[in-house]
């Protein structure tokens, strides 16, 4: 899955494609590079970003998924977790929503992606991206977003969401220190048993600088590590920026 940002205070590459061509060449570069899914985001959700109206995040999403839609037909995916830009994107062409809410965020969200027959990514995420990094605790971080996403399952196929379109993503760095995000790398295989297929967004995280021990350090060659690891446990999605070199 790559990575489009259309933000201008995404943690990695905010700015960078805010013009509709520039989202648009990016995209196509992913698709060059290898990538199977689009993830086009309006909306930054680094740790302690400020929400955008709906309206803005209509404003620079939507037009870019248009775009998209008319010269390529690798499957897109909205991050969002507004249901009004859901139902925009997905009628614009996109097919998946990815929510960092785990589609929980706003209470119309499962019946937009019922309505549409989309794809759904639901992830974990203690507290909100104001809040979630302020101190984050558990008792034990695997069985607890073990026991959440199966919650979430659960909810989106009793809304009549085909199994077969339903994807889990424990959510790294989303409510998580640098040693809960290692202990879920380490784990998860264990969420298989959940029965859906594995998102792991990972890539570039402020967890790898800690484990290089320089915040400056190029984070690309260690996201290529965690993605090795975790196609070995059997991840079905790695979310990345870098396609080319995760592909290679």
């Amino acid at each position: 899955m790559g990575i489009v940002n259309v933000t201008p205070d995404s943690f990695s590459d905010g700015g960078r494609f805010l013009a509709v061509d520039a989202a648009v060449n990016h995209a196509t570069q992913l698709i060059d590079d290898g990538a199977d899914l689009l993830d086009i985001g309006g909306e930054s959700t680094r740790p302690y970003a400020q929400p955008v109206s709906v309206a803005e995040e209509l404003r620079r999403v939507v037009p870019v998924i248009s775009a998209l839609r008319a010269v390529t037909e690798v499957p897109i995916s909205i991050d969002t977790s507004k249901a009004d830009v859901a139902a925009a994107a997905l009628e614009a062409g996109a097919e998946v929503i990815n929510d960092v809410t785990g589609l929980a965020g706003d209470p119309r969200m499962i019946d937009v992606a019922a309505s549409y027959q989309a794809g759904v990514c639901a992830m974990h995420m203690q507290g909100t991206p104001q809040t979630m990094q302020d101190k984050p605790t558990y008792n034990d971080v695997v069985l607890e977003i073990h026991a959440y996403l199966a919650q979430r399952r659960d909810q989106l196929l009793t809304a009549g969401i085909a199994h077969e379109r339903i994807c889990l993503d424990p959510g790294i760095g989303f409510g998580k220190t640098h040693q809960h995000n290692l202990t879920l790398l380490a784990a998860c295989q264990q969420f298989h048993s959940l029965g859906c297929p594995l998102l792991v967004g990972h890539s570039r995280k402020g967890f790898m600088a800690k484990v290089l021990g320089n915040t400056e350090a190029d984070r690309t060659n260690a996201t290529i590590g965690a993605s090795l690891a975790l196609a070995q446990r059997g991840i079905q999605v790695l979310r990345v920026h870098d396609v080319r070199p995760v592909r290679e």
